[in-house]
């Protein structure tokens, strides 16, 4: 049974409830408890970061988004999308005891080329990574932040 720990983000008042001995955690975006893995610990942080402090609304959030990548039937982590439903924002989620390794980023990188979203989010709790992608000079950049959310 995985416990929770504090992570490299604000805490919030996540809604976990015990059921014999598996911990669900409520999930905002679907509307519904999940297993409490480390994983999710993770993720339900970072939307509820988003959504309070980076002001993205959780209507244009959506989890576990499914694609095709060759043969394989992936699911990313996060999506974001803008006012018009343009995917702006792509995160992949780890564990906190998982190292963001160059794995990672191949993953999402992967990922990418099929949805082609100009911002990336890796992080597993304790370090973040955000990455800006130029598609017309086939270029990228770290950023030190991630944005907020922009309504125009």
């Amino acid at each position: 049974m995985f416990t929770p720990i504090q992570l490299n983000l604000p805490p919030y008042p996540a809604k976990l409830t015990k059921e014999n001995e598996t911990v669900f955690i409520f999930d905002e975006l679907r509307k519904k408890r999940l297993v409490l893995t480390p994983e999710e610990w993770v993720r339900q942080h970072w939307i509820h970061y988003l959504h309070q402090q980076k002001k993205y609304p959780k209507s244009l959030m959506k989890t576990e988004g499914s694609l095709k990548l060759n043969t394989l039937q992936k699911r990313s982590d996060l999506l974001i999308y803008n006012s018009l439903g343009k995917k702006i924002i792509l995160a992949e989620f780890k564990a906190p005891n998982v190292k963001i390794t160059q794995a990672v980023f191949e993953q999402i990188a992967n990922y990418n080329t099929i949805h082609q979203i100009p911002l990336l989010l890796v992080s597993n709790g304790l370090e973040h990574f955000y990455c800006k992608i130029s598609f017309d000079s086939h270029s990228y950049e770290f950023l030190k932040e991630l944005p907020d959310y922009d309504v125009s």
